[in-house]
């Protein structure tokens, strides 16, 4: 269970970190045939930067506001909540950056939707579980630098420890040495670099089949 929690929060966070770019009037008609189930947006002095909105729960759009008729003013927070005029549609305003960094990945935390408790909570009983037991393939600080620097920690530990989720229950893997801290840190970095690498292709096909 926890790691369909925390591979649906990945692909969640993913999608919405790579929204599909469409024009203003399409958010409003959005907004009026009232599709819309959740909107983020950046705000300054009252004049929107960036919005972004989503009318299920994957694929999320994007608009960059402007004036909306020529010699108007910008879009600006009061007229995105005009057109929403729905208090059933989640509005978050997003904040300055927050997240933990290398110590504590951002997305467990940060996942959009109505689901970013659960993946918390999994990815936080997730490490308790690594903390806890002694794991095969690194010791605790290699998995701590792969949960962190690696992003994906949590998911490669539940599929991968004590044995891999493909093996049938009773076989063992085949004994091997432990990654320690130091190779556990080089690793990681790796492991992210792919990831963020895996995450913008697999965003960009998406924006590609969503058109």
């Amino acid at each position: 269970m926890l790691l369909v929690v925390l591979l649906w929060g990945a692909l969640v966070t993913v999608l919405s970190l790579n929204p599909v770019p469409r024009t203003q009037e399409e958010f409003r008609a959005a907004a009026a045939a009232g599709r819309i189930t959740a909107v983020e947006f950046r705000e300054q002095n009252g004049d929107l930067s960036y919005v972004r909105w989503t009318e299920g729960p994957l694929v999320w759009r994007w608009i960059s506001p402007r004036p909306l008729t020529e010699g108007s003013g910008v879009y600006t927070g009061t007229d995105l909540r005009r057109d929403l005029d729905d208090d059933s549609v989640r509005t978050t305003r997003v904040e300055s950056h927050t997240g933990g960094g290398m110590f504590l990945p951002d997305w467990p935390f940060e996942v959009p939707g109505p689901t970013a408790g659960w993946v918390a909570v999994a990815w936080v009983l997730t490490i308790l579980i690594m903390i806890g037991s002694t794991p095969r393939l690194g010791n605790r600080w290699a998995w701590f630098w792969m949960f962190g620097v690696g992003q994906v920690g949590a998911i490669l530990f539940l599929l991968l420890e004590p044995r891999p989720l493909w093996f049938r229950a009773g076989r063992r893997p085949a004994p091997r040495e432990r990654l320690e801290g130091g190779f556990g840190f080089l690793t990681a970095i790796g492991v992210g670099m792919i990831t963020a690498g895996v995450a913008f292709a697999f965003g960009q096909l998406v924006n590609l089949a969503v058109g």
